[in-house]
């Protein structure tokens, strides 16, 4: 079955976090250096997984109201913006770490009075987390990020008493750089899915252009789900609702086919988390 894009996911190396490492300039502007190759494949209405996977349980989750204030947390180029306004919210703000993501939001977004953009780093305090949202957003970015606790942290300061937020990313079970594989099993003909680590941290340096040299990496940090809920509930926050999202995709007619459909249905993409601040 094909891969979703997740911001990239190709020729990973995984290896155990060892000590923090010093942090470049490039590293902590997020995924400015790949921010070229990440907007052609997002763009304005999201890829073809956003269209159709992500977006749609996003929104049925968050269940955004008229008038609310939405803040959509390591926003990249402003996909949710579209949708959301269509929900006649109030107010949108996006904040993400890379300056030239947030250059694309702007120009293509920035027009708009409802709407204003910031560039932060999601996982350090900030002003920005105000206590003003009614409801926050966080989409394909919780694996990407190297202190979850702090990022749920800032996820529930920056919301209201009570408020909510959804949070959609790959899914830990199913889903992890160069350690989950396809598999086929010929004497029952059925597609499985093979693990070869789950319960260990992982931090997977993914090669964004493969064979093309030019060195750019992204980081995708694995944790297994006790540790990731855990955190959730360090950070403020308590999970109300949860859902395992599935690829829309269907593989051509072929002897393989029936095993890939039904595969496509048993072992989801991503998992969406839709959380509350407590206290």
């Amino acid at each position: 079955m094909p891969q979703p894009p997740r911001r990239p996911f190709k020729n990973a190396t995984g290896r155990r976090p060892g000590p923090p490492a010093k942090k470049s300039a490039s590293k902590d502007r997020g995924w400015d250096p790949v921010a070229a190759w990440y907007d052609k494949l997002v763009g304005e209405t999201g890829s073809d997984y956003h269209r159709n996977v992500i977006l749609p349980g996003t929104m049925k989750m968050l269940d955004p109201q008229p008038g609310e204030s939405v803040i959509d947390i390591c926003c990249g180029q402003g996909v949710l913006v579209k949708p959301l306004l269509e929900a006649k919210i109030a107010s949108f703000t996006g904040v993400d770490a890379s300056p030239r993501l947030i250059d694309s939001a702007k120009s293509r977004h920035g027009s708009d009075p409802r709407v204003s953009f910031a560039v932060v780093d999601a996982c350090k305090p900030g002003a920005w987390a105000n206590g003003s949202y009614d409801a926050a957003t966080c989409l394909m970015a919780v694996h990407d990020v190297p202190d979850p606790v702090a990022l749920f942290r800032n996820v529930a300061k920056s919301l209201k008493s009570g408020g909510r937020a959804v949070m959609v990313f790959m899914h830990p079970c199913f889903r992890i750089p160069r350690q989950s594989h396809w598999g086929w099993d010929a004497d029952q003909k059925i597609q499985y899915r093979r693990l070869d680590a789950y319960g260990s941290p992982l931090e997977i340096q993914i090669t964004t252009h493969p064979g093309k040299g030019t060195g750019e990496l992204t980081t995708f940090y694995h944790r297994p789900m006790s540790e990731l809920l855990t955190a959730i509930g360090n950070g403020g926050l308590g999970v109300v609702a949860c859902d395992e999202l599935y690829s829309h995709r269907r593989s051509q007619v072929g002897p393989f086919s029936k095993a890939e459909h039904r595969a496509a249905q048993e072992f989801p993409l991503f998992l969406a988390l839709k959380v509350v601040k407590l206290g």
